[in-house]
């Protein structure tokens, strides 16, 4: 190589150069070949493979998801299966439309029977959420501490779900004492009256959006 002029190389006549030269231009050519291929080939066939393997971790956590799930699917049967059972024992605490009169009379006897006297028995307007109606009943009433305890201990223990809220207990100049509370009853609404309901939602909707 040392004895070899570059000088002298004839660019058209490639055939004829010495041995050495012709054999590191065709290293050469090969190295080039290889670097293009990696660019061009290689570095895409890398880049896929790295995405599958992230794409194949993906799969596999999913994977382990279904199977936690599909092994725990007996235990998810049993829990919806006791969840129904209680949704429909809380829904028959809830009167019917026939039945709401007779628990207003229940509340009423309630307090009598407590001994408070009532000033103020007011159902209110119920008011329709979802499946069933709330029914708010406004009450003034006097007595004292024990007769309220007893009124409040005799609401509780009705067969029928009555929430009692904003309890408020005054005393006047004569140390009477004045209990106003605001008791909800419930009662579940009818298909008929669930789907009112809903169109009556749905078309006050479509009046606001006009």
């Amino acid at each position: 190589m040392k004895d070899i002029d570059l000088n002298n190389l004839d660019l058209s006549n490639v055939g004829a150069w010495p041995l050495p030269i012709k054999g590191a231009l065709i290293a050469v050519a090969c190295i080039l070949v290889l670097v293009l291929g990696y660019f061009l080939d290689i570095s895409n066939q890398l880049q896929n493979l790295d995405r599958s393997r992230a794409q194949e971790l993906q799969l596999k956590q999913q994977f382990e998801e279904k199977q936690a799930k599909a092994a725990n699917l007996d235990a998810y049967k049993a829990q919806l299966k006791e969840m129904e059972t209680s949704f429909g024992t809380m829904l028959r605490q809830l009167p019917s439309k026939t039945e709401v009169e007779a628990l207003l009379v229940e509340i009423s006897q309630t307090g009598l029977s407590s001994g408070v006297d009532f000033q103020l028995f007011e159902p209110k307007p119920e008011r329709q959420i979802e499946f069933y109606a709330e029914l708010p009943i406004s009450m003034k009433m006097t007595g004292n501490f024990h007769q309220f305890g007893r009124f409040v201990s005799g609401i509780a223990a009705l067969p029928r779900i009555v929430t009692l809220h904003d309890i408020a207990i005054k005393s006047d100049k004569e140390r009477r004492l004045t209990m106003s509370v605001l008791a909800k009853t419930y009662r579940y609404m009818d298909e008929n009256e669930i789907a009112q309901a809903r169109a009556a939602k749905k078309k006050a909707r479509k009046g606001r959006r006009r």
